[in-house]
C-alpha cells in the first residue's frame, strides 16, 4: 500500500511521523507537581547548547516546510478539501459549537469549584464559582455575550490578589483570546465580527508559546512527574523528553498562525498529544484543557484559506524559519526579561530560611525540599 502512494505524499506522511513519533502527552506541570515561579530560571544558553532541543526544532522545520511545499500543490489541494468534508458539519455550525464548549467549560469549573479559571488558582471564595456559572448562563443570549467575556477578564484581575503576575501570564492570552470571541461575535459591524476566531486562534497559540517556555527555564518542575509516572517519557532520558515536550509545544502553538494548512495540521497534532494527556492524568486535566481541546478542533475546521497577518510573509516558504526564529526571539526575551524585572537575577523563591529552590515540599508529591524522594531530583540525574 505505501509503494502506491504517491511520491511527494509519501515523503509529507514520513516527515509527519519523524516529527510527531517522539512527541509524549504532557500536561500543564503546576497542576500536578510542587513549583516556585520566583525561582532563578535555567539560563537561556543551556538551552542554546542543547543538542536534543535544535535536533527538534530542525524537525520541526523540515515538517513545517514540507507542508508549506505541498499546499502550494494539488496534493495540498487534496488534501485541505479532504479536511473540509470531515469537518464540514462543524464548521456550519462554528459559532454554537464554540459558545457551547465555552459555557460547559465554565459549568464544569463552577461545579468542581475552589479555582478562579484553572486548576492551580485555588481560591476559598465561594462567589467566585458562582460567577462563573453567571459568565457560562451569559453566553447562551449574544445580548449578554459581552458581559461574559467582560466577566472572564474581570476573573483574572481578581486573581491578581492571590498570585504573582508573572505567574498569571500563563493564562492571559488564552483568556483575552476568549473574551475577544465573545465580545466581537454579537458585534453588527461585520468586519471586526470576521476577527473572533483569529482572536481565539491567536489567544491559544500566544499561550501554548509562552507556557511552553517553562520546560527550558524550570525543567525541574517536570522532574517529579517523571517519577512519578516515568512512563510518560517512553523510555527517552528525562533530560532529553522535556526540551523536545518544549519544542514540540512552542512550535506547534506557532504553527497555529501560519498558513491553513500547517495551521491545521497543528491543530490536530496538539489536539492527539492534549487528548493523550488525559488519561494518565484524568479528570483535572480534562477541565483544565478541555477549552484549549475544544478550540483546537475548531481551528482544524476552520475552512477559511486566508491568513490573518503578514500574509504575503507567510505564503513563502523561506521565511517559516525566519519567522519561527524571531517568535523564539521574542517569547524568549519577553519570558526570561519578565522573570529577571519581577524577581531579580536570583529569584524570589525559598522555602523557609532554606537556599531558593525551584520546588515547594509536598505531602501530594513528595519530591520537594526535604522530601524522602528529594535525591531523585538531582540535576542532571536519570530515573
Amino acid at each position: 500500500m505505501w509503494k502506491q502512494i504517491q511520491p511527494p505524499i509519501r515523503v509529507f506522511f514520513a516527515g509527519a511521523i519523524i516529527t510527531l513519533a517522539p512527541i509524549p502527552a504532557f500536561a500543564h506541570v503546576k497542576w500536578f507537581a510542587p513549583y516556585i515561579v520566583g525561582a532563578p530560571p535555567e539560563l537561556v544558553g543551556d538551552t542554546l547548547q542543547d543538542t536534543w532541543f535544535w535536533a527538534g526544532i530542525a524537525l520541526v522545520l523540515v515538517f513545517f516546510i514540507l507542508t508549506r511545499i505541498l499546499e502550494r500543490t494539488s496534493v495540498g489541494e487534496t488534501a485541505i478539501n479532504a479536511l473540509n468534508w470531515m469537518t464540514d458539519p462543524l464548521w456550519m455550525r462554528q459559532d454554537d459549537y464554540i459558545r457551547s464548549i465555552i459555557a460547559a467549560f465554565f459549568i464544569a469549573i463552577f461545579a468542581v469549584g475552589g479555582v478562579y479559571l484553572t486548576p492551580d488558582l485555588k481560591t476559598p471564595a465561594e462567589w467566585v464559582s458562582w460567577l462563573q456559572l453567571v459568565i457560562a448562563c451569559c453566553i447562551f443570549s449574544r445580548r449578554t455575550m459581552p458581559i461574559a467575556g467582560t466577566g472572564i477578564v474581570a476573573l483574572w484581575v481578581l486573581a491578581l490578589r492571590d498570585y504573582d503576575l508573572f505567574h498569571l501570564f500563563d493564562y492571559l492570552a488564552l483568556g483575552l483570546g476568549v473574551a475577544g470571541y465573545l465580545i466581537l461575535e454579537p458585534l453588527k459591524n461585520e468586519e471586526l465580527r470576521s476577527r473572533r476566531f483569529e482572536a481565539l486562534r491567536w489567544g491559544l497559540a500566544i499561550a501554548l508559546m509562552w507556557s511552553s517556555l517553562e520546560k527550558f527555564a524550570f525543567p525541574s518542575w517536570f522532574y517529579p512527574l517523571v517519577v512519578e509516572k516515568p512512563f510518560l517519557t517512553f523510555g527517552m532520558p528525562r533530560d532529553v523528553f522535556i526540551p523536545m515536550a518544549g519544542v514540540t509545544e512552542f512550535t506547534l502553538g506557532f504553527g497555529l498562525l501560519w498558513t491553513p494548512l500547517i495551521r491545521r495540521l497543528s491543530a490536530i497534532a496538539l489536539l492527539v498529544i492534549f487528548t493523550a494527556a488525559v488519561w494518565p492524568f484524568g479528570r483535572v486535566d480534562l477541565i483544565g484543557h478541555g477549552l484549549i481541546m475544544a478550540i483546537l478542533i475548531a481551528v482544524a475546521a476552520d475552512h477559511r484559506r486566508g491568513v490573518d497577518l503578514m500574509t504575503a510573509f507567510k505564503r513563502r516558504v523561506v521565511n517559516i524559519p525566519v519567522g519561527l526564529s524571531v517568535a523564539l526571539v521574542v517569547f524568549c526575551t519577553a519570558y526570561w526579561g519578565l522573570h529577571f524585572a519581577f524577581y531579580g537575577v536570583d529569584g524570589g523563591g525559598s522555602v523557609g530560611d532554606g537556599a531558593k529552590t525551584t520546588h515547594s515540599y509536598s505531602v501530594e508529591h513528595p519530591h520537594g525540599p526535604g522530601g524522602p524522594d528529594d535525591h531523585k531530583l538531582e540535576p542532571h540525574a536519570h530515573p
